[in-house]
């Protein structure tokens, strides 16, 4: 599977959960580490670990294994890495603290309903 059905898959169990703010940045031209960033965020504590759940179960089922996962315990910001693509769910004040979109503005902006 391509990297871009993953982060296809990704978003879409993020939009299920109910995933705020969902970007996808396109590093691979500016980044070895992987093709995209997907990042979302969640209203709450819950809904932070429902999200990278989501995001795990579907994968899963699409035959793709975590590579690693980091944060999941203090779901403040939670790193799922697949290789190809890596997920972000932050908590509200998290994700503007990081500002990540900030950070890999090199990488190119897509729009959710175009992956």
């Amino acid at each position: 599977m391509n990297s871009r059905e993953m982060a296809r898959i990704a978003v879409h169990a993020l939009e299920e959960k109910k995933g705020e703010e969902i970007r996808i940045i396109d590093i691979s031209n500016v980044s070895v580490i992987a093709d995209y960033f997907i990042i979302a965020n969640g209203s709450n504590v819950n809904q932070v670990k429902a999200l990278a759940d989501s995001v795990q179960e579907e994968l899963y089922k699409a035959g793709i294994e975590t590579k690693q996962v980091e944060g999941y315990n203090t779901a403040s910001w939670i790193l799922m890495d697949f290789n190809d693509i890596i997920v972000h769910v932050f908590s509200q004040e998290d994700r503007l603290f990081y500002d990540l979109e900030r950070i890999w503005r090199d990488g190119q902006l897509i729009n959710p309903s175009e992956i």
